[in-house]
């Protein structure tokens, strides 16, 4: 599934000449949170390149993700090319509120794999001041543009994608569609941080985990796909988040 998700975004890029926002929120200084804006994701940009055209044309992008003007069956739909086949949860969860817990602002589909922010913490985004764009050192964040060229640290040694599994316990599931303004842990339900080595046994959510033994499997930007082991070091593991760090990262 990795592969295929690499090979759209090489494709959207190729079509485009840049790649997919992290998420698409308000624009910087028009004096709103970040937490406002529809909220679609890099996941919904790529879906013709996944053979999803009918599914992507039914989106209105002017709308928030759970604006009722949205078709039924869009932001629930389960899609096998986002999901890891060993996490066994549930195709769809609830999605509350997270100033009202126990509102539910949509019932989105589950997914397994999300995109790199970087090495900060997502949470971080909640107190960005209005206007301001919340941004890390990886390929994906609010209103992102990335382009080929800004990968300077290359595309060998820049990761682009990793999973992430499912929590049920603690409600930690994320999604393919986005991040739903006003969510509980809404960005992180999207993007990932290293700000912690994947499968660390303190776990948060926004880490990088998956039910394999040792680690987690990334996409770097070259297209190929490679298994990280949780005792990778994390000055490295936080330099392979980074597009232009200029750090030298070595996994052999």
């Amino acid at each position: 599934n990795l592969k295929q998700i690499g090979l759209a975004l090489h494709n959207y890029h190729e079509t485009h000449n840049i790649f997919p926002p992290g998420w698409i929120g308000v624009q910087p200084g028009v004096g709103a949170n970040v937490d406002f804006g529809s909220g679609w994701g890099w996941g919904t940009m790529i879906l013709p390149y996944l053979d999803q055209t009918p599914l992507y044309s039914k989106i209105d992008f002017n709308l928030d993700i759970n604006h009722p003007a949205q078709p039924t069956g869009l932001i629930d739909l389960s899609l096998s090319v986002y999901r890891c086949p060993s996490d066994p949860a549930d195709n769809t969860f609830d999605l509350e509120e997270k100033a009202n817990p126990g509102n539910v602002l949509a019932k989105l589909a589950t997914g397994n794999y999300v995109g790199v922010f970087g090495s900060d913490e997502l949470d971080d985004c909640l107190t960005v001041p209005a206007g301001t764009a919340c941004k890390s050192t990886g390929l994906f964040y609010q209103n992102s543009n990335t382009r080929f060229r800004d990968i300077t640290d290359g595309t060998s040694q820049t990761l682009f994608v990793g999973e992430r599994r499912t929590n049920k316990t603690a409600g930690w599931y994320s999604t393919w569609v986005g991040a739903v303004p006003k969510g509980e842990e809404t960005f992180t339900r999207t993007l990932g941080a290293t700000d912690h080595v994947p499968n660390d046994p303190a776990a948060h959510f926004d880490d990088f985990s998956s039910h394999h033994t040792g680690g987690t499997q990334f996409l770097f930007g070259d297209g190929r796909v490679r298994f990280i082991t949780e005792n990778i070091d994390l000055g490295v593991y936080q330099s392979l988040s980074s597009i232009r760090g200029g750090e030298l990262s070595n996994l052999e």
